[in-house]
């Protein structure tokens, strides 16, 4: 297969878990190659995620690393056959590429969970809040490149509001449902729309009241994406030099047990649509 110049994140997941099922093996790269008649610098490539590589030759290695797992090869397999080119590829070329892995790891993910603490998460950001983020940023983005990030976020939603959502379960510190983005009325149109989508049975949202005690989850912030079983789940952090996938079964475990504890710390669903209800009517 065709040498990619930039695989994504998806491809690169893929190359990736192949390499953990040869280790898991006991088999050094060049011995891989030789059983599936490849050599090392293909099978380099392959597991960098640089190569495409084909439904035949996945289940061959898996019948080679002696992969008993079929539910996790199925996923691979499918992983390697998925030729679907979404609407996140008009940006292709024109926004940063963690914009479009993101978008493609929600449209094959089976769930989202988020934590949000300074700002509103993106799937529910209304078109004024997101522009206010966008515009602030620093370096300054040009009007045309706020425009572009603005339409990307506003279409990333569709993996809530479309015709087929994934489940969707987000808990918010009452900070970012506070803190003033884009101005008063901006900031009330926001809380109505995080309250419209409150009512959707494959969304739960909960708070984080700044009433709680002994909080020290401030640095909580993440998006843990379900995969078709557990292990390819991923988790997606910013920071300040841009966004981190993580995958590990370390990491995701961590991050599992994290958005559990920030969970269990919140208020129920009700009470904190409540809250919210109040925080919009002060505005």
């Amino acid at each position: 297969m065709p040498r990619r110049k930039q695989p994504t994140a998806r491809q690169v997941r893929l190359g990736l878990e192949l390499r953990k099922l040869r280790e898991a093996a006991g088999l050094k790269a060049r011995e891989a190659a030789a059983l599936v008649g490849a050599d090392s610098v293909q099978m380099s490539n392959i597991e960098s995620g640089i190569s495409g590589v084909s439904e035949a030759r996945v289940r061959r290695f898996a019948g080679q690393y002696a992969s008993s797992d079929s539910e996790l090869i199925e996923a691979l397999v499918a992983m390697a056959t998925d030729r679907t080119r979404g609407w996140w590829e008009e940006f292709r070329g024109v926004l940063p590429a963690a914009y479009l892995d993101l978008a493609e790891l929600d449209h094959h993910a089976t769930f989202r969970h988020d934590v949000a603490v300074t700002h509103v998460p993106g799937l529910f950001q209304t078109e004024d809040y997101a522009h206010a983020l966008f515009a602030y940023m620093n370096p300054e983005f040009p009007d045309s490149e706020v425009a572009l990030r603005v339409d990307h976020r506003m279409k990333r939603k569709v993996v809530v509001e479309g015709a087929d959502p994934i489940p969707y379960e987000t808990v918010i510190h009452e900070a970012a449902l506070r803190i003033k983005v884009g101005g008063r009325t901006a900031m009330r149109a926001q809380l109505t729309r995080i309250l419209e989508m409150t009512e959707a049975d494959h969304i739960t949202v909960r708070v984080i009241p700044f009433s709680l005690d002994d909080f020290a989850g401030s640095g909580s912030a993440l998006v843990h994406l379900g995969g078709p079983v557990p292990r390819l789940d991923t988790v997606v952090r910013d920071g300040p030099h841009g966004t981190a996938f993580l995958d590990s079964e370390a990491q995701l475990e961590h991050f599992r047990t994290l958005f559990r504890k920030v969970k269990e710390a919140s208020l129920p669903p009700r009470q904190s649509r409540d809250l919210i209800h109040q925080l919009a009517k002060e505005l």
